[in-house]
Formats: C-alpha cells, sequence, structure tokens
C-alpha cells in the first residue's frame, strides 16, 4: 500500500512540476520556486525531504495564476493599466454613469422616423420620451437611470432633516402623532395631528397671535428642507419683517402633512400660518418644497382655504430664492385682504381684493 501511495505522490509532483514550467515559459514575472526534488537537503541544513512515500511532504504555497493581484481580483491587472504577457485581459464591466445630465437626456431609439421632431418633442418634458428598448425589455442605460432614481426617492422619504441645520434656524422639534415612517405612508391622517406632548411644548414655547406663524415641516421629502431651507428662510424671514409683520416662534414639526397648519393655529392663534413642507419626490427631482399659507387656519379648514407655492428646487424647478420673496408678496396680498385660498381668489377676481 505504502508503495503505491509513493508513487502517486511522485506522480502529483511531476504533474505540478511541469505545470510551473509551462507558466514560466508563458510570463516573464519571478518564478515561482519548485518544490525540492525527494530526499534533497535544504537550503538551510535542516533535514532533508523524505523520501517518498515514507512521511508527508511538506505543505507549498500553491502557484498564482497570471493576472490575479494579490487580494485575489481578476480584474486588478485591467485597473492598473494592462495585463501581464501571457495573460488574457479580462472585459470591462463598467457602464457610464446614466445619470450626467447629457446622457440622462439622451436619446436612445434607434432609427427614429422624424429625427428633429423626436428631439423636440423630448426637449418640452422632463418625461422619460424616446428611451428606445432592447427587444420587448428596456434599454440597460434606461433600466439602471430608473433604478438609480428610484434610490433617490427612497432617500428622500425615508431620510431625516440634519439636527445641525434644525440648528442653525433656532427651530425646535416636535411630532405629528405618527411613530414611524413606515406608519406615515400608511396613515396620512396622523400626520395632520399633532401629538400630545408636541401640542405642550407648542403651547409653552411658542408667541401667541402673531401675524405669521412660520412652520418647517419634512412631509415627504426630507432633502427638500436640507437642500433649500438654507436659500429660502432668510429671504422669508426678513421679507416678512420688512413688511412690518410680526413673526411667531418657529419650529419644525416631524412626519407632518399639510394639514397639521390646522391644529397648530388652534395653539397659537396667528393671523397666517406658512407651512414649508417638503413635497412627494418624482423620478428626476426628489428635493422639491411647497410652501403652503392660510388665513387663520383651524379646525375643519382644507386645501380650498389654503394657497400654494410648489416645486421649489434648483434642480429644474422655482429658485428657492425667488419663491422666498414671492412667498412674502403672496403673504401680504393675504394679511390685506383677510382671505386666502378660493376665497381670496374671488375677492381678486371680482376688483374688491388689495
Amino acid at each position: 500500500m505504502s508503495e503505491v501511495s509513493g508513487a502517486a505522490t511522485a506522480e502529483v509532483r511531476r504533474i505540478v512540476a511541469a505545470v510551473l514550467a509551462e507558466l514560466r515559459a508563458a510570463s516573464p514575472s519571478p518564478a515561482v520556486p519548485t518544490p525540492p526534488p525527494t530526499g534533497t537537503p535544504t537550503p538551510s541544513g535542516g533535514a532533508a525531504t523524505p523520501p517518498a512515500g515514507t512521511g508527508t511532504p511538506p505543505a507549498s504555497t500553491p502557484p498564482r495564476t497570471p493576472g490575479l493581484s494579490a487580494a485575489g481580483s481578476p480584474f486588478a491587472f485591467a485597473r492598473a493599466g494592462g495585463a501581464p504577457s501571457g495573460a488574457v485581459a479580462a472585459p470591462s464591466v463598467d457602464v457610464p454613469d446614466p445619470t450626467v445630465p447629457e446622457r440622462r437626456r439622451a436619446l436612445g431609439v434607434a432609427d427614429p422616423a422624424n429625427p428633429s421632431g423626436l428631439a423636440n418633442l423630448a426637449a418640452s418634458t422632463g418625461a422619460r420620451l424616446g428611451v428606445g428598448r432592447a427587444g420587448p425589455r428596456p434599454r440597460t442605460a434606461s433600466m439602471l437611470l430608473f433604478q438609480a432614481d428610484h434610490a433617490v426617492t427612497q432617500d428622500a422619504i425615508f431620510g431625516d432633516v440634519p439636527t445641525a441645520l434644525l440648528e442653525q434656524f433656532g427651530l425646535f422639534t416636535v411630532q405629528t402623532q405618527v411613530t414611524s415612517a413606515q406608519e406615515y405612508l400608511l396613515r396620512p391622517d396622523l400626520g395632520r395631528r399633532l401629538s400630545d406632548e408636541a401640542k405642550s411644548l407648542v403651547a409653552q414655547r411658542c408667541t401667541k397671535s402673531p401675524n405669521v406663524q412660520i412652520v418647517v415641516g419634512d412631509g415627504l421629502s426630507a432633502a427638500a428642507v436640507t437642500n433649500n431651507l438654507p436659500q429660502i428662510y432668510p429671504v422669508l424671514t426678513q421679507g416678512l419683517t420688512a413688511a412690518g409683520l410680526s413673526l411667531g416662534t418657529p419650529f419644525f414639526v416631524r412626519y407632518s402633512r399639510v394639514g397639521v397648519m390646522n391644529d397648530i393655529n388652534d395653539i397659537v392663534q396667528a393671523d397666517v400660518v406658512v407651512l414649508l413642507i417638503g413635497e412627494r419626490p418624482g423620478l428626476g427631482v426628489a428635493d422639491a418644497m411647497s410652501v403652503y399659507s392660510g388665513w387663520r387656519p383651524g379646525a375643519g379648514k382644507n386645501d380650498a382655504h389654503r394657497d400654494v407655492i410648489c416645486m421649489i428646487t434648483a434642480n429644474g424647478g422655482t429658485n428657492p430664492l425667488e419663491a422666498g420673496a414671492f412667498a412674502v408678496e403672496h403673504v401680504r396680498t393675504v394679511v390685506a385682504n383677510q382671505a386666502s385660498g378660493v376665497e381670496l381668489r374671488l375677492k381678486l377676481s371680482q376688483g374688491g381684493g388689495r
């Protein structure tokens, strides 16, 4: 039995030596040392390698395949600028970033019947037109762009407004009756009502009966507040103050819906409540803010009693600085006419408004 085992071991050694010799011939890289022949003394003068069949052969490091990095990545040599001699270059798996403007707006129809007409149509809207197809499926670039934009919307909805930003503008935080992001999406009604703790805190900390009460809410996009508040908030506060209007104590409402304005004003009793809130994100723009306002909102008031300035974003919407100035002018109109929403429109259309 030992003779058979010794013969098998010798055969394995012969095959390994042949493979190593072939690899050395195919690549100029440093050769991997061949295991010493059976029975040869070691260079350090130690004990000789036992003859075949008389013991366990010493463990040896398996040869490394050309083209593999130390980390074992088969693509490392391609990133380093080329493959070693004798190695087959690995195909690149990188694709261009589909979110850059020139690729986002690129047309994917291979042979349109009316190229200029298609280009003009696609340029007239932010909708995804002329993206092309690969058989019955979307093209890779179209699918990657869709997935990237969808990921941004998820971050906007489930993200949080940085605490440092709220502290920068002196906003304390309260919460609606919603207890989690999942519940916020499932129960819009709870986002329209302050929690008992929030009501107590607002009653304790807020100035009562101001001309204007400014409130900031995350809504459906924390990114809208994060990206736009630094620009719009100073314009709004400075403009309203310059117009001679008194401001209440501003604060931030987490998990908020527009209807929370009613609950808030039942406590503070302001003439006008201005709510800066994140809009529902779309596939392409996820940081748009809306400014809702209403004359003396309270229980029973609805969207017909409110006004809104929407799509406030530097990414293809109304610039937040411009929106802040417009909001100031609108609030002045609301105060002058003591009306908002449909009632304000009727006054203005009949010539009785100011």
